[in-house]
């Protein structure tokens, strides 16, 4: 027993240690930036993510691990849970996310999701017209809209190990032109299918957990000419409640660590926490390194025993440096 506990201790310092070594070298590659498109598929929908610094590949487990890593939602033994939040961004861009999960019992759980990109209406296109003191003219308010739906499938194959997977139907349009050879109007659009997998593995030891997800795995698509890749990246995650080091409790102190490799950025670091108070009020922060603007993350949360059901309000801020601040709110509901 006592080398059972000190090769699983082992464990977890090499995990934490290969997960922070991975961001060593990191500053000295080249920033792999400009080489996919579909960039709304890399927004943080959840708060609770959000607030943990998007170290959330294995804390997710209820509908929100749908955006992270889809095997998190067979961790959830409720019948129906659902999640809604609106995502203020940058440059007055904001999001609408929803996701459901219904547990079917052995035979798994299944999910759905959607979210939708709100760009405004004053994006105003022009038109070259050498008559014209400025050289152009204006053509009106361009429509422009980004959005994805996806159905999800995951299950625990044991009491220690569960898989999931996400097929999503992505879809973006940025504006019309006219064409100067014939005159017709092109649309600008563009539609395809992404993949999400993940795992999440329990050794047996405490709550310590590890896994992984790969999210946006697509074939490359072009917009005339030119090709490029959607945001694809690969998480590595490990994750415990550390008071579980100092013996049994009540309010759980999660930790996690994801190391991400993105298609179009160097190698990134996520750490995040989370602390459960009597199971209705959590306080959260979270730190993302290596990356241009984001940074420092905080939120809280709170859970509302409502009878016929159990509701959750999620609260995220989020540093984006010379950007405005940003804030998510977020509501969920478990049947």
């Amino acid at each position: 027993m006592k080398k059972t506990i000190m090769n699983s201790r082992f464990t977890t310092i090499a995990l934490v240690i290969l997960l922070c070594g991975i961001m060593i070298p990191a500053q000295a590659q080249i920033k792999k930036v400009g080489q996919a498109g579909m960039q709304f598929l890399k927004i943080e929908m959840s708060a609770r993510s959000a607030a943990m610094g998007g170290a959330y590949t294995l804390a997710g487990s209820d509908a929100t691990a749908l955006f992270s890593n889809p095997a998190g939602m067979a961790q959830n033994d409720r019948r129906i849970d659902v999640y809604a939040a609106q995502v203020p961004w940058i440059a007055d861009i904001s999001y609408n996310a929803l996701a459901a999960t219904f547990n079917a019992g052995n035979i798994g759980t299944f999910g759905f999701q959607y979210i939708g990109a709100d760009y405004g209406n004053d994006i105003i296109g022009t038109r070259y017209d050498a008559t014209t003191d400025a050289g152009f003219i204006e053509t009106g308010a361009l429509t422009v809209e980004a959005m994805a739906l996806g159905l999800s499938y995951a299950r625990s194959l044991t009491d220690k190990f569960s898989i999931g997977a996400t097929a999503k139907k992505t879809y973006q349009h940025l504006g019309a032109n006219l064409m100067p050879a014939d005159s017709t109007i092109k649309q600008n659009e563009l539609d395809g299918i992404a993949f999400d997998f993940g795992t999440i593995f329990y050794p047996g030891w405490k709550s310590l957990r590890f896994g992984m997800s790969i999210r946006n795995f697509a074939k490359d698509y072009k917009y005339e000419e030119d090709r490029f890749s959607f945001p694809m990246e690969y998480r590595m995650g490990v994750a415990m409640d550390i008071l579980h080091l100092f013996g049994e409790h009540t309010n759980p102190l999660l930790v996690e660590f994801d190391a991400i490799h993105p298609r179009d950025y160097t190698e990134r670091l996520n750490v995040g926490l989370e602390y459960l108070f009597n199971n209705m009020f959590a306080f959260r922060a979270g730190y993302r390194f290596n990356y241009d603007i984001e940074g420092l993350t905080a939120g809280f949360g709170t859970n509302v025993d409502l009878g016929f059901a159990a509701a959750r309000i999620d609260y995220a801020w989020s540093d984006l440096g010379v950007f405005d601040m940003t804030h998510r709110l977020a509501v969920g509901f478990s049947f």
